[in-house]
């Protein structure tokens, strides 16, 4: 069959066209980055790799698909089309492009936020890609009907939907800028708002005598099954993610949504977990209290009274694990193990959180020496739960939730950055799938090994309490109560030579 000068013409056309506009999207995408973005800069910008499309990427290439049509019928008109995509991508400063996350509420109205309105999610289309991410947004709990009323008083965002915007911007992992999010911006975005109060672990209608409906992980399998029919079901990759409550609600979810979406027939959608500040210790309290609230109570007391109220659910194979004390199953050590979906797991070595519901307040009073060796305690404690945990990325910082921050590209783990990891991994994965070696220099098993917070000097930023002033490390460590002198000589070495490799983050 002979080809035509006329078609080699198109298709050469059609090529270039093409090789234009993807340069045009990722210029785009840079100069808008760099125009919108805001938020913290704590350390010097490190340019992130620009996004690449090779065919050896498997999961993570993206199509930009385009109506080629007009080319077999009128090619002024489909220059005339290219001409205007590029002009409308390109001039940021014209028009503010619609990067927002639309809300949509569950066709399934007998699944509810805890005062009865519909629960729902923020849906931000991406065209021509097959990766999704969900992520389930945290923010404590509530654990019996008195506690619940504060709660619904102080926070009713994330007990009700009445008052939830119509827009809601994704930052971090959920941001559409190359910049800010070099690997997952072109992704399809899902952020669902946590209104359930539950650890996403619910599955109870409202009752006269719990005053709420808890209703947490049923939410999160509506929310998958209204995304098939925009899309999902198309999906090579959907990623489950969530911080804080939500990164815990991740372990307690990523199978029973893979197992869902087998169930209905959709097996070639791959899912894999991102728990970001969910990997709760059930350790015991620094000092005990009585247990008033979840920030009073001890961990194991508020679960332990919470998947009663809420009707928690929890993984089938951790069930039978702990049959009778379902409540561990909440804690990440002791329920990763029967996680059968990849997961990674992003934990601060020193997470404020914990830290609360382990009675250390950090009140701006310089701690106590029992304190600081709890604290370190902390971090070693961590540090051996996570040991055998394949995909993996923990900076010894105090901090919590990390991953929708503006700055999670700033932190590194020797030398590596978070988006940077969680690549490594997609890629480990992609690779595992058609027997390939792991990919050489892209590690995915990442934690610091100094044994203080904010020994990593790529930690976000800590402002005095009282002041609002950015603390440098030592001026930190001196604010926590270090000792300085004491600690170089355990060491055995000059304090000076202490403080300059505090100060280097060695």
């Amino acid at each position: 069959m002979r080809i035509r000068r006329k078609d080699v013409t198109k298709m050469t056309l059609i090529r270039v066209v093409s090789s234009v506009l993807l340069l045009v999207l990722m210029q785009s995408g840079a100069l808008c980055a760099r125009r919108f973005r805001g938020g913290r800069n704590p350390q010097p910008r490190r340019s992130p790799p620009p996004p690449t499309y090779r065919a050896d990427r498997g999961d993570t290439t993206e199509s930009f698909p385009l109506d080629f049509t007009a080319v077999e019928e009128n090619m002024d008109n489909f220059m005339t089309q290219v001409k205007n995509l590029a002009q409308s991508l390109y001039p940021c400063s014209a028009q503010k492009l619609d990067y927002d996350m639309r809300l949509n509420f569950l066709e399934n109205t007998s699944v509810t936020c805890n005062d009865g309105s519909p629960a729902g999610y923020y849906l931000k289309e991406s065209r021509g890609s097959r990766r999704w991410l969900i992520f389930l947004e945290g923010g404590w709990y509530c654990f019996n009907k008195e506690n619940c009323d504060s709660r619904y008083e102080t926070m009713r965002r994330l007990m009700s939907s009445s008052k939830w915007p119509q827009t809601k911007t994704g930052t971090g992992i959920l941001s559409p800028l190359p910049e800010e999010n070099p690997h997952w911006w072109n992704a399809n975005m899902v952020f669902v708002p946590y209104c359930s109060s539950d650890v996403w672990s619910g599955a109870t209608a409202k009752t006269d005598q719990s005053g709420y409906a808890f209703m947490g992980s049923l939410i999160i399998q509506e929310v998958v099954k209204d995304l098939l029919k925009k899309g999902l079901e198309n999906a090579k990759v959907l990623l489950l993610a969530g911080s804080s409550a939500g990164g815990t609600g991740v372990l307690l979810n990523v199978d029973r949504v893979a197992e869902m979406l087998e169930g209905l027939g959709h097996t070639a959608i791959q899912v894999r977990g991102l728990s970001d500040s969910g990997w709760f210790l059930d350790n015991k309290q620094y000092h005990c209290t009585d247990c008033v609230d979840t920030a009073s109570c001890a961990p194991t007391e508020t679960i332990k009274r919470g998947i009663k109220y809420w009707g928690g659910m929890v993984p089938e194979r951790c069930k039978q694990a702990h049959e009778g004390e379902e409540w561990n199953c909440f804690f990440g050590y002791r329920v990763f193990p029967s996680i059968k979906s990849p997961v990674f797991v992003v934990q601060w070595l020193f997470d404020e959180a914990q830290l609360t519901v382990d009675n250390i307040q950090l009140t701006g009073q310089p701690v106590q020496e029992g304190q600081w060796r709890y604290i370190q305690n902390l971090g070693t404690e961590l540090r051996n739960t996570l040991k055998d945990v394949p995909a993996m990325f923990a900076p010894a910082c105090l901090s919590h939730e990390v991953i929708t921050r503006n700055y999670w590209i700033d932190v590194q783990v020797k030398g590596t950055s978070l988006p940077r990891a969680l690549h490594c991994w997609d890629r480990s994965l992609h690779d595992n799938r058609n027997n390939k070696a792991p990919p050489k220099g892209c590690p995915v098993h990442l934690i610091d090994s100094c044994p203080w917070p904010h020994c990593n000097p790529t930690c976000p930023t800590i402002r005095d309490q009282f002041t609002g002033q950015e603390m440098n490390v030592i001026q930190f460590l001196m604010h926590m109560g270090f000792d300085v002198q004491k600690m170089a000589q355990q060491q055995g070495m000059d304090p000076s030579k202490l403080l300059g490799m505090l100060s280097s983050g060695s």
